[in-house]
């Protein structure tokens, strides 16, 4: 239920803002310094790195340096465009300050992926796609545009597509961990064969060992679809102490714990894990006290710990605060893990709603994720799940 792309990237956007905040101090006049300076703040804020008011106000500050510097540059509209998306999911303004942007910048190939990105959010895949591929074509060697567009057939389950692409990724690099992981977990998706992924973060793992906690989350995933107790205690030894994150949503480590426990019917290490997991929700819940994600955490663990009144509300209250129509990828999320909210709850026709709604639209439900992962073992045996996992099965 996880996914790789950069296992580099929380920390690497960190240290770019890092560094570039230090550039800008040095030379204050310097503009695509502050352009850059804001795009870091707006990525951090937007994976839940730092989702909190005061990450955003850096981006922000940045963003109007920017524009003070150079008030029609191309540029500057278009990291306020990026800001507007990242800080504000405000697309349609968002979309209005790239078309600024385009004016000045027609072969600046940020611009056709920024598009391409907002398009993605709103639900209109088909012309994402057309943006991000218009995208390569200024930029044909663009390893990062490559991935999004393999993500982006990842959600729409278009795997042939996909494989194609990722395909073309490792010819421009064959040893980038992300891209190696982004093609292993189309065989478990795809098919519900482990084999590949299970190789692969072998192999990761084996040639460099500090690579373990980036693609810790992923290597999890796969032991518990795998059963294997000591595969997920070795992932869970690489599962950094703030946790890890999943697209805008933060899990507490001992949100991994609890779930291993969980899984192998553990009851007394599972409680303990959930509710040590429960105090560090709570935590990022002060600093954003109506951020969909973060209230679904909270939900999924109090499901966890038999809380089922409260569990429901956190789940359909998140539901609510950042649906589908507002944000496709992460609204799609969190109907996904409502899901798992009811199923854990006991409340299987509701559980099997929510999963056929999300079946339905493009997402990161598939096939190998709901014949083998845990979350969804109390659904199974239950004829209408398994006509939902048979309707994605491989043809």
């Amino acid at each position: 239920m996880t996914r790789a792309v950069n296992v580099r990237a929380e920390k690497n956007l960190l240290e770019a803002a890092d560094l570039l905040n230090e550039a800008v101090t040095r030379d204050p006049m310097f503009f695509l310094g502050y352009c850059e300076l804001a795009s870091a703040h707006d990525q951090i804020y937007l994976g839940n790195v730092d989702h909190t008011p005061a990450r955003l106000a850096l981006a922000d500050a940045a963003v109007k340096a920017a524009l003070k510097l150079r008030p029609d540059s191309g540029e500057a509209h278009l990291a306020l465009a990026e800001h507007l998306y990242c800080g504000f999911l405000d697309y349609d303004r968002a979309r209005q300050e790239v078309e600024i942007a385009r004016r000045t910048l027609p072969n600046e190939s940020k611009v056709y992926e920024l598009a391409g990105y907002i398009d993605r959010r709103q639900g209109r895949w088909n012309e994402s796609v057309t943006n991000l591929r218009r995208a390569l074509e200024i930029d044909p060697n663009n390893f990062y545009v490559l991935q999004q567009i393999a993500r982006s057939y990842d959600f729409l389950r278009d795997f042939p597509n996909e494989i194609a692409v990722l395909d073309r990724v490792l010819t421009i690099a064959a040893d980038d961990a992300g891209a190696r992981l982004q093609r292993a977990a189309i065989d478990l998706e795809w098919h519900a064969d482990v084999s590949s992924m299970h190789s692969t973060i072998e192999a990761i793992v084996t040639q460099n060992p500090a690579l373990a906690e980036g693609l810790a989350s992923v290597w999890l995933d796969l032991a518990l679809c795998e059963r294997d107790h000591a595969s997920a205690d070795r992932a869970l030894a690489a599962v950094p102490a703030e946790g890890y994150g999943n697209e805008g949503f933060t899990f507490p480590r001992a949100w991994c714990s609890a779930v291993i426990a969980r899984t192998h019917g553990n009851e007394v290490g599972a409680r303990a894990g959930f509710t040590a997991a429960r105090v560090e929700a709570a935590k990022f819940m002060r600093d954003q006290p109506i951020y969909g994600p973060a209230l679904c955490v909270l939900g999924l663990i109090d499901a966890g710990l038999g809380r089922k009144e409260e569990a429901i509300g956190e789940g359909r209250r998140a539901v609510e605060l950042l649906p589908v129509s507002k944000d496709a990828i992460n609204g799609a999320l969190l109907i996904e893990y409502l899901a798992v909210i009811y199923a854990w709850c006991g409340d299987k026709d509701h559980a099997i709603e929510q999963l056929a709604i999300v079946t339905d639209m493009p997402s990161s439900v598939n096939y190998g994720q709901l014949k083998l992962h845990p979350y969804w073992d109390p659904l199974r045996g239950d004829p209408r799940f398994e006509k939902i996992v048979a309707s994605l099965a491989p043809k």
